[in-house]
């Protein structure tokens, strides 16, 4: 019986440390229309720079996984510095920023 109990005791350790029943993809998010941009020239962000940043309806998240340079030249007339860019979005919400998987601009 003592060895039972301990088994059925690792077991729901093993659950608890490695997150228990609740699904680390908890907050991830898709969306086929969000709105891609500097976090400070277009969203009014302050965050000392220019920055990526995604608006998931309505919510503005700074960007984790890409910059806002990998989509180019963030100051060109085109560049998300001075346009706002409708974009495919696949990630998860991760204190308070958007961890991103991908991001897919439209044209």
């Amino acid at each position: 019986m003592r060895a039972m109990a301990m088994g059925v005791l690792g077991a729901l350790v093993l659950v608890l440390v490695s997150g228990g029943c609740a699904s680390s993809d908890a907050a991830r998010m898709s969306a086929t229309d969000a709105e891609v941009g500097c976090s400070t020239c277009r969203f009014g962000v302050e965050t000392g720079g220019c920055d990526l940043a995604v608006r998931i309806q309505g919510e503005i998240y700074l960007v984790e996984g890409a910059g806002i340079d990998d989509f180019g030249d963030a100051h060109a007339p085109d560049g998300l510095c001075n346009a706002t860019r409708r974009a495919d979005v696949i990630g998860r919400v991760e204190d308070g920023r958007f961890v991103a998987e991908s991001i897919v601009l439209k044209p």
